[in-house]
C-alpha cells in the first residue's frame, strides 16, 4: 500500500486547497499591477504639472509679444535735437533732475553721433557723447532698430558696451519719438518742441503700457 507525502499542515487546521489558493495569489498579483500603474500615472501627472508653462487660471502674466521698430525711418529727417519729455528711471540718467536733449549727427560712414545733456540738481551739466549705428532687420529695410555706445571706439568690438535704442513710435513729420529697449527696462518719450502738450503725452504713454511697459514708474521730465 503506497502513502502520499503529506506537508505542514496549513494554518488553524484548514484543509488546503489548490483553488482558493490560487485565486488569492491572482488577486494579489492583480492588485499589485493595479496599484503600480496607479502609481506610475500620478508621477507622470506630477512631473507634468511641474514642467507646464503658468496659464492666466493661476494668475501668471501672458506672454508678451516681441517689440516691433518703426520701419522705414529715414535718419536724415531724424537727427537733430530731441528733448526728453519722460523716461523710465535709469542709473545713468540718475544726477538728471532737469530738462533732457539728445542732438543726433549723422556721420559719412553712416552712423550717428550721439550727444546727450541733462541739467542737474546743482545747477551743472552732465553730457555724454557716443556713437549710434544701425541694426540690420531681415525683410524690413530702413528699420528703426539701432545701437548706441559712450564707451570709447577702442572697446566697440564688445557686445557689452551696445545698448538698444528701438525706435518704437514716430509720427509722420519727425516731431514725437517713442524709444525703448527690447526687454521694456528702459523707456524714453522725446519730442522737438521743448515742452510736449499733455494730452499728446498721455497718449505715447498709453502706447508704451499696451506694448508692456510699465508706465507707473515714468519720470516726466521738466515737469
Amino acid at each position: 500500500m503506497s502513502h502520499r507525502q503529506r506537508g505542514p499542515a496549513p494554518p488553524d487546521g484548514l484543509p488546503f486547497d489548490d483553488r482558493r489558493t490560487s485565486a488569492a495569489i491572482g488577486t494579489m498579483a492583480t492588485a499589485f499591477v493595479m496599484g503600480g500603474a496607479a502609481a506610475w500615472l500620478a508621477l507622470q501627472a506630477s512631473r507634468t504639472a511641474r514642467v507646464q508653462p503658468a496659464g492666466p487660471a493661476d494668475g501668471a502674466p501672458l506672454m508678451r509679444a516681441p517689440l516691433q521698430v518703426v520701419a522705414p525711418v529715414d535718419l536724415r529727417r531724424y537727427v537733430g535735437i530731441w528733448h526728453e519729455q519722460a523716461r523710465l528711471p535709469n542709473r545713468f540718467q540718475k544726477a538728471c533732475t532737469g530738462p533732457v536733449t539728445a542732438e543726433y549727427t549723422l556721420q559719412p560712414d553712416g552712423t550717428v553721433q550721439v550727444v546727450n545733456r541733462c541739467a542737474r540738481a546743482d545747477g551743472n551739466f552732465d553730457q555724454a557723447t557716443g556713437t549710434a549705428r544701425v541694426v540690420p532687420v531681415a525683410g524690413q529695410p530702413g528699420a528703426g532698430r539701432l545701437q548706441v555706445r559712450f564707451a570709447p571706439a577702442w572697446l566697440g568690438w564688445l557686445p557689452m558696451v551696445w545698448g538698444d535704442y528701438w525706435i518704437l513710435k514716430l509720427d509722420r513729420n519727425y516731431e514725437v519719438s517713442l524709444v525703448g529697449t527690447p526687454d521694456r527696462e528702459y523707456l524714453w518719450v522725446l519730442s522737438r518742441a521743448p515742452r510736449l502738450d499733455d494730452a499728446v503725452l498721455q497718449a505715447e504713454l498709453d502706447y508704451a503700457s499696451s506694448l508692456g511697459f510699465d508706465t507707473d514708474k515714468v519720470v516726466l521730465t521738466g515737469r
